[in-house]
């Protein structure tokens, strides 16, 4: 697994590596298991002892094995973000539609239009992002 899917395979390490990118590359531990706790809507004492355990347990370890960032005491630094996962954060915000949705919901608009014009080609291409949206969602959701 590569350091792309390392990070884009969880929402908590999306949100560490934003909250790292907004602080200038370094944050402290509470200040990242608050930030997290108030994206998730749920700032209650447990609760953020949740996100706090899977920081340090599984979260942290992780990114430090990938080289993205360093953990010493109780500060996070930024090291490194692959150029795809800077791409992808900047492009899909957290209440943004998706690419996949996106071309599928391009190809019905297609399809309803190639039907009510009876249009052989348009109904070809409504095919085409389709199966575009297909293979852009497994793709990611190996991710």
């Amino acid at each position: 697994m590569g350091t792309s899917s390392v990070i884009l395979g969880n929402s908590r390490r999306m949100l560490m590596i934003e909250y790292l990118q907004k602080s200038d590359g370094r944050a402290e531990l509470r200040d990242m298991v608050e930030y997290i706790a108030e994206n998730e809507g749920n700032t209650d004492r447990k609760h953020r002892k949740s996100v706090y355990v899977s920081l340090v347990q599984t979260h942290i370890p992780k990114l430090e094995r990938e080289g993205v960032i360093t953990f010493k005491h109780g500060v996070i630094t930024l090291v490194k973000v692959p150029d795809d996962v800077t791409v992808y954060m900047e492009t899909v915000k957290k209440n943004d539609i998706s690419w996949s949705s996106f071309y599928i919901g391009l190809s019905l608009m297609f399809f309803i239009t190639a039907l009510y014009l009876n249009n052989l080609h348009l109904a070809l291409a409504s095919l085409v992002y389709a199966g575009v949206g297909v293979i852009h969602h497994r793709k990611m959701k190996r991710i």
